[in-house]
């Protein structure tokens, strides 16, 4: 009578032990010595920088600061002003960078923005273009070598892309911004070590001019980015992750931002999964491409508070199942595949988020995942399908 339900929980099982093992392949590729740091053995190629901005006025301005310390002569700054209301171009203008004012309140999204930018510097454009959001900052030498990179191996260049919390009192706030290096850093660093390329993050993105001149920009994808990395990959240009290259931000401080960019990031990632990736897997097999099979391999791994409550749920139904039954076997492979992701989280903190969150915030991580259950929920009953700024104020 309980067979059914055995043979059920053991498909699930393995569905779910899929992501856990990638995951862990992940960090205990990472966990190995750290990469030579890339060094520019070539003549630097001008840079087109292009920022989209949506009524960014608050910080822009502290942006381009920076970037234009960057900036070497022949290059180009680009700011997008997209749809604002405020003062984001004035700011722009008057800190030296070109402007290009694009006003469509029907098709609202960066992707849209990202377009008219690079349809702008079609008339005079540079070796590479780089993409960097309003809200960022870009350490000293990462456009340097992101430009050489890009146009050295005439593929996308991904720098590691860091956000900080500005409310590290608050557990939530610690434990998102681990769980940030954990995606943006541990993960993609893994698996440069093994070869594999990486997925596309929104910022500090480096692209050949001729690359980037002929991709489809123009939507309102959630995770434009993602969805922009897929696409080159499959055309056989798979983004390369350059942890040398750092490029860094902030979470936003009001709730409604926070609840804003999750909900964005997350829906817009599970999305991606359920329409990209099983044509990406038959693809990869089909071509026998080692490089699009390795990003799909990553796409596979949901966000982690998402991983940590499937695994937790089917660990919980199995115990059931071996309590009611006897059926041991479900029960084993769920608690083994327990073990793995608790192992892989508590390695990535060893070796990479010590200072970012304590040994108890670790323990008390389960209130966060709990947390984002009704997250979770609303994709399956009112799914985000708009691109909405986060306010970050």
């Amino acid at each position: 009578m309980m067979w059914p339900i055995q043979l059920i929980l053991l498909l699930a099982l393995v569905i779910l032990g899929i992501p856990v093992l990638v995951f862990f392949m992940q960090v205990a590729l990472a966990m190995k010595n750290q990469p030579v740091p890339y060094t520019i053995s070539i003549k630097r190629p001008t840079v087109a920088i292009l920022i989209p901005a949506h009524n960014e006025e608050a910080g822009i301005g502290n942006t381009l600061s920076k970037l234009k310390t960057r900036l070497i002569d022949g290059d180009r700054l680009l700011v997008v002003a997209d749809n604002c209301t405020d003062n984001t171009a004035v700011i722009a203008r008057g800190h030296g960078a070109e402007v290009c004012e694009r006003i469509d309140v029907h098709r609202r999204g960066k992707g849209y923005a990202l377009d008219y930018g690079v349809r702008f510097l079609t008339d005079d454009p540079r070796e590479v273009l780089v993409i960097v959001d309003a809200d960022c900052l870009v350490e000293e030498g990462a456009i340097d070598i992101l430009a050489c990179q890009a146009f050295h191996t005439n593929r996308p260049v991904q720098a590691l892309y860091m956000m900080y919390s500005q409310t590290r009192e608050r557990l939530v706030s610690r434990i998102a911004e681990f769980a940030w290096l954990v995606k943006n850093y541990v993960r993609p660093l893994g698996w440069y070590q093994a070869g594999f390329p990486c997925q596309l993050m929104g910022t500090g993105m480096a692209f050949p001019w001729p690359l980037i001149s002929t991709a489809a920009l123009a939507n309102s994808h959630l995770v434009e980015d993602m969805k922009l990395g897929i696409d080159l990959a499959r055309n056989g240009r798979p983004p390369l992750f350059c942890p040398s290259a750092v490029v860094t931000s902030y979470f936003p401080l009001s709730p409604e931002g926070v609840k804003a960019q999750r909900s964005r990031w997350e829906h817009g990632h599970m999305s991606v999964i359920m329409n990209e990736l099983p044509p990406m897997l038959l693809r990869a097999a089909a071509t026998r491409n080692r490089s699009l099979f390795g990003l799909a391999l990553d796409l596979m791994v949901p966000p982690l508070a998402l991983l940590v409550l499937l695994i937790g749920g089917i660990f919980l139904l199995a115990a059931a199942v071996y309590a009611w039954s006897g059926m041991l076997l479900s029960f084993v492979i769920a608690g083994m595949l327990v073990a793995a992701l608790a192992s892989a989280i508590s390695l990535s903190w060893w070796k990479f988020g010590k200072t970012v969150i304590s040994p108890a915030d670790l323990l008390l991580a389960a209130g966060y995942v709990v947390w984002k259950i009704p997250l979770y929920i609303r994709f399956f009953i009112k799914k985000q399908v708009k691109w909405i700024r986060s306010e970050r104020k």
